[in-house]
């Protein structure tokens, strides 16, 4: 494992388990009142960014059905596929979210939910971006609450293995606030014995 791009490992975990990952997280309740949060500070028709959009359900769905435009992007392929199958009035692209680059002020909002997590640390911090949101847009995203680095070889006991590496909740708020961000709200989201940091943030 030491010597695996751990990329490699979260693509094909999530190609492998896409469909059993939405049996395992009841995704549609956990993220409603957020969505619903985020449509409400949202103008019509706004323009909106979804970092590892995963199938695209809820986050893409939920924001379509309310007449914004969505681009979608994972690093799995079954997972876009999916999302494409699913939602087929978004946008979707297949690619390494680190890879990608959007012109300043292309977005009214930003959206990277349980995604960030599965990204190296040192190529967390230049995905908080605010310069891809236009003045007064949102950043939501999730984060680690503690620090942590690991590997699950038998996720959702499925013997696939799955990597995640994050920083803690200080580290993320100080990652976000030196990117140009102001963070407005945050909150821990308990999962299990422990739990993740939701953030949102708001270029000036």
């Amino acid at each position: 494992m030491a010597a695996e791009n751990p990329k490699d490992v979260v693509r094909r975990g999530y190609d492998a388990l896409s469909l059993r990952y939405d049996e395992a997280y009841q995704s549609d309740t956990k993220y409603a009142s957020w969505i619903a949060s985020l449509n409400a500070r949202l103008m019509d028709g706004s323009r909106v960014l979804d970092l590892g959009c995963g199938n695209g359900v809820p986050v893409v769905r939920d924001l379509v059905r309310a007449g914004h435009h969505v681009t979608g992007i994972d690093i799995s392929e079954v997972q876009i596929r999916r999302a494409q199958e699913l939602v087929p009035d978004a946008d979707f692209i297949t690619a390494d979210a680190t890879a990608v680059d959007f012109p300043d002020a292309s977005f009214d909002a930003v959206v990277s939910l349980y995604a960030l997590i599965h990204i190296p640390l040192e190529e967390q911090p230049p995905l908080l971006v605010a310069s891809w949101l236009r003045p007064g847009g949102w950043f939501l995203c999730s984060t680690g609450q503690h620090e942590w680095t690991g590997v699950d070889e038998n996720w959702l006991g499925s013997g696939v293995a799955m990597w995640w590496s994050h920083a803690d909740a200080d580290t993320n708020r100080a990652w976000l606030t030196r990117s140009g961000l102001m963070v407005e709200q945050e909150e821990f989201v308990p999962e299990g014995d422990s739990g993740h940091a939701l953030f949102w943030a708001r270029r000036p």
